[in-house]
């Protein structure tokens, strides 16, 4: 399985479009989005997967964004999102609230972490768990995403 993993989109549609269109090509089966949504416009771009979203900083208020992701029929985590695929667990959070981050990503809970926040691509390991962050949409030079393949969990960055 493939997953695309998203962050810091920050309203931008123009080049959240850049960003769909790559993972359309990229044959990704879910998405990832680590916060700073930015704007309900984001939401839709994402409706060829089942997009699971985290709000980040700049994500206030939220109801406006927590209601377009109701209506496109996608999964909104709040602050802090989980998932199990293909028997792995993943985390997902946008990383602001340090703390969390990081007993998030030390807890060994988790065999994937995927935060945005820093506009900063980067992966590494924490023992077992592979801490990914996929870059952003905006505000990064370069622009990138990510994807996760699983169950291996390896992860690719790629530039936008």
């Amino acid at each position: 399985m493939r997953i695309g993993v998203v962050s810091d989109t920050h309203g931008q549609v123009e080049f959240t479009r850049a960003a769909v269109r790559m993972l359309e090509s990229l044959d990704v089966e879910l998405v990832i989005h680590c916060g700073d949504i930015g704007s309900p416009e984001i939401v839709p771009l994402f409706a060829p997967w089942p997009t699971h979203f985290v709000f980040g900083n700049v994500d206030y208020p939220p109801a406006p964004l927590a209601k377009a992701i109701e209506a496109a029929g996608q999964h909104n985590h709040n602050r802090f999102g989980q998932l199990e695929l293909t028997g792995k667990r993943i985390a997902f959070l946008h990383s602001d609230d340090g703390a969390l981050f990081r007993q998030t990503c030390q807890s060994g809970e988790f065999d994937l972490v995927c935060y945005g926040h820093t506009h900063k691509a980067k992966q590494h390991r924490e023992n077992q768990t592979l801490v990914l962050n996929p870059g952003a949409i905006y505000r990064a030079n370069p622009h990138s995403i990510a994807t996760v393949e699983l169950p291996a969990v390896e992860a690719h960055i790629i530039t936008l």
